[in-house]
């Protein structure tokens, strides 16, 4: 049976969420479907309106047990 597990991090800690989804494969012995993302972009923030905060990142990875 196929299951969804979502994954929810910010730009700025790809890295790491990374190695998260890696990990979690391997705990899970999950047989990976398809994984697909979405990273929401932020609106510029702050005096002058020019620096922007991380975007929010979201991962779905489709899998079987």
């Amino acid at each position: 049976m196929q299951q969804i597990k979502i994954f929810k991090s910010i730009e700025s800690e790809l890295s790491a969420l990374e190695e998260e989804i890696n990990a979690w494969i391997t705990e899970e012995r999950a047989t990976v479907i398809n994984i697909f993302g979405n990273i929401a972009p932020q609106s510029p923030s702050g005096p002058g309106m020019g620096s922007f905060s991380s975007s929010d990142v979201l991962i779905t990875v489709l899998f079987e047990k």
